[in-house]
């Protein structure tokens, strides 16, 4: 019997690029997995996709920077499932101007869906992980939440601020048997080609596959320690010049 089976995962942003990865990846390993994304269409690609090697799957649109969406989500999965076990928060966007030419629009948008909807989605996940005996939540960050670069305030803000929720949030969590993890990636390749015209993969990069194994990895190990944040880099990016 896998460690993973009948455990019961959601995973926002889970029908493309790291989030994809992930949910595949959960499945293999047994999980039964509840995705979400904005657009109805690529939910029920990924669902069906999902399920065709016999995977345990289901999954709804939802927009996380919507409270009401995210404790939707969140019930569904746990009822569809009979409960919830893993909570991976990796939905996110980027804007990246100088702090003069980003709108308010875009502001709201990278805080929204970057911070903001791991809050709405962690809220709604922790009661049903008690009733369990305890769960795991992983928070896909990045590694511009420690190094802030020109053009990045807003999505560097998120980051940063999502940093720090997490730490706080496993000190809240951890005596009801919770498990908080940040993963911080640095770059990563997510055009796996799935349409016309996509651009050839950079070799150099981390994979969605990188970052899948460490959720998995990080589920297994011992539940008598913890990873509390792991920077996962390139390990022969380009030379600077």
């Amino acid at each position: 019997m896998a460690q993973l089976d009948g455990k019961v995962a959601v995973v926002t942003g889970g029908t493309r690029g790291i989030g994809w990865s992930i949910a595949r990846a959960l499945v293999r390993e047994g999980a039964s997995v509840f995705v979400c994304g904005r657009d109805p269409r690529r939910v029920e690609a990924a669902v069906e996709e999902l399920r065709s090697n016999g995977g345990r799957a289901d999954g709804l649109a939802a927009d996380v920077r919507r409270h009401e969406d995210c404790r939707r989500l969140i019930a569904a999965a746990a009822e569809r499932f009979g409960g919830l076990d893993i909570l991976v928060n990796n939905a996110g966007v980027g804007v990246f101007k100088p702090v003069d030419q980003i709108s308010v629009e875009e502001w709201d948008e990278v805080i929204g869906t970057n911070l903001s909807g791991v809050f709405y989605c962690s809220r709604e996940a922790i009661p049903w992980m008690r009733r369990r005996g305890g769960g795991y939540i992983f928070n896909i960050s990045s590694l511009a939440a420690i190094n802030p670069m020109p053009g990045g305030a807003a999505y560097n803000a998120s980051k940063f601020g999502l940093n720090g929720f997490t730490e706080a949030m496993m000190q809240d969590v951890r005596y009801d048997g919770i498990r908080v993890s940040t993963i911080m990636p640095g770059s990563v390749d997510t055009d796996f080609a799935a349409e016309p015209g996509a651009k050839k993969r950079e070799t150099w990069k981390l994979t969605g596959d990188d970052i899948a194994k460490a959720v998995v990895d990080l589920y297994k190990y011992p539940k008598s320690s913890l990873a509390s944040r792991i920077e996962l880099r390139p390990s022969q990016p380009p030379r600077k010049k």
